[in-house]
């Protein structure tokens, strides 16, 4: 441990986070590839294991700012704090459990908020041996062809997006972990990704600084911005698309509520 984060990246925000991101990521890979354990086992050891390291990371190298984990007690030196990290050190514990059927849309999320803003953000999709970063953005490709694909919860789609995709004639697409449907759409696999219904900041921080970085629309469902490190920590909807597409879906959304 103590070799690994000496080795780290101390002045740039940007590069610690993906390389932190990327870590916890390949620590996940191992326990996965190890094959002893299965299905929510494997993913509470998963879930552990990533905190441990990325908050063990975090504290070593940015030892003044905040800190919030989906796997942590909370901290209220947060809240006083303009600076915090923002994590999910296995976001999609679920599909990272499934190893034997190979899936690969689980996510490690790493992100500081600065001001309320995604600032420096990483989501590293592990199992894909990829990490999309604000340091460097990703290059949108071009939106897919045909119908207008909407990618959802794959255990709990939103009602609100089966009207949305019937005023729009989209195709709903389940996904795992919220990071791999985000990434998703900045792989030009699909136009957006809607959720309504109950997520945490934690779940959407770095996708959203990710996304808005490779220019894509990020938001609330009713447009407003996404801002973190309130008291409450729950932020229960959210859009990313192609910003070409933002007014029409938000439009749709307005009307389906």
């Amino acid at each position: 441990m103590n070799v690994l984060v000496e080795t780290l990246t101390l002045d740039d925000d940007h590069r610690l986070a993906a390389r932190i991101a990327t870590a916890a990521g390949a620590a996940l890979n191992a326990i996965r590839a190890s094959a002893v354990l299965g299905g929510k086992p494997l993913g509470a050891l998963g879930d552990a294991t990533a905190n441990e390291l990325i908050a063990r990371m975090i504290a070593h190298v940015r030892p003044d700012d905040g800190f919030l984990s989906e796997e942590s007690a909370p901290d209220p030196k947060r809240l006083t704090c303009d600076r915090v990290w923002i994590i999910d050190p296995l976001d999609g514990t679920r599909e990272y459990g499934e190893h034997i059927e190979g899936r690969n849309d689980w996510a490690v999320h790493v992100a500081l908020a600065v001001g309320g803003n995604p600032d420096a953000c990483a989501v590293a999709l592990p199992a894909l041996g990829m990490t999309f970063s604000t340091g460097t953005p990703a290059t949108l490709p071009a939106a897919p062809r045909g119908q207008l694909k909407i990618l959802v919860s794959r255990t709990r789609a939103p009602e609100l997006a089966r009207k949305v995709a019937q005023r729009l004639n989209a195709e709903l697409v389940p996904m795992g972990s919220a990071g791999a449907k985000a990434m998703a759409v900045v792989r030009g696999e699909a136009h957006a990704y809607l959720h309504a219904g109950g997520q945490y900041v934690w779940d959407s921080c770095a996708p959203v600084g990710v996304a808005l970085a490779a220019g894509l629309h990020a938001s609330r469902i009713d447009g407003s911005p996404c801002i973190y490190n309130g008291a409450d920590a729950a932020m229960p909807d959210l859009l990313i698309c192609r910003r070409e597409i933002a007014e029409s879906i938000l439009a749709a959304i307005a009307a389906s509520r």
